[in-house]
């Protein structure tokens, strides 16, 4: 467990952020990197597979897996558990430990080869849990799009103790 304190900062900076919607570009969906998705999946469906194929599919959750577009981070942009900094709200330069909390995927679209896509993201809630010292509960909402819309929608949760 962290220190009251520490959570407390956490919780301060979560709440100083909520609401306000961030946007980056996720860059444009590969298809030859959605089938190497679908392969690690353990997908076989050849239409997922082989992006050489007439109905060639996007994976529906590939979208969802992607947190930054070209690979290549600077290493000073992960935290010490290889995680993104700026990916939890209010725990940036912080010592605290993070678990995924859950989350709801919506499809509003579909992901095609060639999109370009953006992601736009906003944290929503912030809850103390449990007795004592406890832990956040962080609610991110995100959109991924692209040029036509809307593509998935994303409740994310995070726990921060």
């Amino acid at each position: 467990m962290i220190g009251n304190a520490v959570l407390e900062l956490v919780e301060d900076r979560a709440r100083a952020s909520v609401g306000r919607w961030e946007q980056r570009s996720l860059g444009v969906v590969r298809a030859e990197d959605a089938a190497e998705f679908a392969r690690a999946a353990g997908e076989s469906a050849p239409r997922l597979l082989d992006p050489g194929r007439d109905d060639f599919a996007v994976h529906p959750m590939y979208v969802v897996s992607l947190l930054r577009g070209a690979p290549g981070a600077d290493a000073a942009e992960f935290r010490p558990d290889g995680m993104y900094r700026d990916e939890v709200p209010g725990t940036d330069g912080l010592d605290v430990r993070l678990m995924a909390g859950g989350q709801d995927v919506r499809w509003v679209g579909e992901v095609r080869a060639g999109d370009l896509i953006e992601l736009r993201r906003a944290l929503t809630a912030v809850e103390r849990k449990g007795v004592g010292e406890g832990f956040l509960l962080l609610t991110m909402e995100k959109v991924y799009g692209a040029a036509r819309g809307a593509l998935v929608e994303v409740t994310e949760r995070f726990i921060v103790r």
